[in-house]
């Protein structure tokens, strides 16, 4: 199957390329600015960490609690990011069919896959944040990635999800691009990132 046919694969690769890009971070980079809001790299860092948590509790079938505040991590960060990657990957595969529908309380019934597709965007436009933010270069990321994050995006971002931080949204409005712009400033622009200014 392709990446688009299997959500875990896509996932997996998704993971992995953010792996790389926290890899290629260093510990000397911690404070820098992202375009995540008001996080630095640190913090970022910190909130994939607390990601993985979180949708591994989902893939086991239980509610993660987005309300509890995650813990700053300052060191260690690629090996707890590929050893939570790999417990969220083995907690999907357990998890059974993904194909069919799910219901899911406030909005309805939606797809199966649904879960999945939501952490592949989370880690795609996250990993392109990271890169920006510590000079990495963003052209060898993975386009299908990019490609399947932004039709999810496209079918799920409500807008009353977007405004500002002190308003308590967690994304902002869509930055308007050119439509035959690389796919990752498409994605990320639609996700409320300036592609042009970040980094």
């Amino acid at each position: 199957m392709t990446g688009a046919e299997d959500p875990i694969e896509l996932l997996a690769r998704a993971l992995a390329q953010t792996a790389g890009l926290i890899d290629g971070a260093g510990a000397e980079q911690a404070g820098h600015p992202t375009a995540c809001r008001s996080w630095d790299v640190g913090q970022l860092i910190s909130h994939l960490l607390f990601d993985l948590e979180q949708f591994t509790v989902r893939a086991e079938g239980g509610t993660p609690d987005w309300s509890a505040s995650f813990e700053r991590v300052d060191e260690d960060w690629l090996h707890r990011f590929e050893a939570g990657a790999d417990r969220l990957v083995a907690a999907w595969r357990q998890a059974g069919d993904l194909d069919g529908v799910i219901q899911v309380p406030g909005a309805g019934e939606l797809p199966a896959r649904f879960p999945v597709d939501q952490q592949i965007a989370e880690f795609a436009v996250h990993a392109w944040d990271l890169a920006k933010a510590t000079g990495q270069s963003t052209d060898g990321l993975d386009h299908e990635v990019a490609r399947a994050s932004l039709a999810w995006g496209r079918g799920a971002l409500r807008p009353e999800y977007r405004g500002s931080e002190e308003e308590g949204r967690s994304f902002g409005a869509e930055v308007k691009v050119d439509e035959d712009a690389p796919v990752y400033d498409r994605l990320v622009a639609f996700f409320g990132r300036d592609p042009e200014s970040a980094g």
